[in-house]
């Protein structure tokens, strides 16, 4: 390489660094961690206060069901896309206007779950978690149609890591913060405090601009009731999947996200669990799975985007898949050995890392799949799919360790990863063959 061509690299380099301090991703960071915060709060800091009370693994597994409405919310979404809210919309705009109003239904969710009895009564529990997540995902749909919005095409993949940068975070309070707190105070104080914390999304939200061309569909004016709301239906829930439908291997793409990060998923719905189980304590936990993981994460999340600033988008998504897959079997060695913190360590870094460069990757990916005019529908169907292998596949996970044990299941996370690799490549050899992408 010439000293031109590493002047040239440097200054690309410095360049989507740069990005990164402008006022409108510190925005999207600081919108990242209020969508970051609840997901822990519904599972993964949930599975530790039930696990303390000896909940069995099996149930523990299937309270990952409350997740689903992240990936039902397509059947929702397109109402942000096209249903203003009264004076909310006239005085803070389409995307602003429904953030608000998630976000403070979500604060108002958290607060009743910390209320809850996850032994005593564990149907409200689960019933307050899934509001959780479904107040939850609807914030998350705002948020990524806000960010795709916003940002120019060049920016996407700095944008998509601002954003998961602030999720991370999000998930550090939520998780390690709150099990911290867990120690000192009753589980209720404790999701109090992350209830909170949420109002970070909420003066966000005020403070921010609404996108430009963000306003509602204006309709045509029909002559009936019923004409009114079959063109109405007609924008807001068939225009937007029958436009990705136009797309050239559209089919093999929603399969391609649906199994993506599955072996990933697999591996981590369980882990504070499994991190229990073997003998750490909660601030053990705390400091390993989640401070030093998300060290992990952020790194790997800027290397991810200075890839997708560089490389082929396909081709990183490629090198970053194979590089979460071989990180899981760091926990089959971590189950053979045992209550180990150097081990733990050492796994969480590789997982955390290779996992942020792969999520940086797909959420480019899928920012880039987006037509704006249904920004929100769209973003949502393909982030629901991604969530599938979180939720519904995932939610067999502690039977599977029951019939099989810890180092086998892991074993079968990372064979997980091989239908979504295997369907990338497919996808590269048709970009290949058409010569345009994909």
């Amino acid at each position: 390489m010439t000293s031109d061509q590493m002047a040239d690299r440097f200054g690309t380099v410095w360049k989507n660094t740069q990005l990164f301090f402008q006022p409108r991703m510190i925005a999207i960071l600081l919108l990242g961690f209020s969508g970051g915060l609840p997901l822990a709060l519904s599972f993964s800091t949930l599975s530790v206060w039930m696990a303390e009370e000896n909940v069995s693994l099996r149930t523990i597994g299937l309270f990952s069901l409350v997740s689903m409405p992240y990936v039902l919310k397509p059947l929702w979404a397109p109402l942000f896309d096209q249903l203003p809210l009264a004076f909310l919309s006239k005085l803070l705009g389409r995307r602003r206007g429904w953030l608000i109003v998630s976000q403070v239904a979500l604060m108002a969710a958290v607060l009743a779950l910390g209320a809850s009895d996850p032994v005593g009564s564990p149907w409200n529990t689960a019933a307050l978690a899934l509001l959780v997540t479904f107040f939850s995902a609807s914030q998350d749909i705002v948020i990524d149609a806000y960010r795709v919005e916003r940002l120019a095409d060049s920016e996407q993949g700095v944008g998509a890591s601002s954003y998961i940068y602030g999720y991370r975070v999000g998930m550090l309070v939520s998780g390690a913060g709150a099990l911290l707190i867990a120690d000192h105070v009753s589980w209720f104080w404790t999701y109090a405090a992350m209830a909170a914390t949420l109002l970070v999304g909420v003066v966000t939200t005020l403070i921010i601009r609404e996108p430009e061309g963000s306003a509602f569909k204006v309709l045509e004016r029909r002559t009936t009731v019923i004409e009114q709301c079959r063109a109405w239906l007609q924008v807001a829930f068939v225009e937007p999947f029958r436009e990705f439908m136009t797309r050239r291997a559209w089919f093999a793409i929603l399969v391609f996200i649906l199994f993506y990060k599955f072996g990933d998923a697999l591996a981590g719905v369980l882990s504070n669990p499994f991190y229990i189980q073997i003998g750490f304590d909660k601030t053990e936990i705390a400091y390993y799975a989640k401070v030093l993981g998300l060290g992990g994460t952020l790194l790997g999340v800027f290397f991810g985007a200075l890839m997708v600033a560089r490389i082929n988008i396909l081709k990183t998504l490629l090198i970053c898949g194979i590089l979460q897959a071989l990180s899981n079997l760091m926990f089959v060695w971590l189950a053979a050995a045992g209550n180990d913190t150097t081990l733990l360590a050492l796994t969480i870094a590789a997982e955390n890392f290779t996992g942020g460069m792969g999520t940086a990757a797909f959420v480019a990916y899928i920012s880039g799949l987006t037509n704006i005019s249904f920004t929100a529908t769209q973003f949502a169907l393909l982030t629901s799919l991604a969530s599938v292998g979180r939720t519904i596949f995932a939610s067999y996970s502690g039977g599977v360790v029951e019939l099989v044990g810890w180092v086998d299941f892991f074993i079968i996370s990372t064979l997980a990863a091989g239908p979504g690799l295997l369907l990338l490549l497919w996808l590269m050899a048709k970009q290949k063959r058409l010569k345009s992408p994909v």
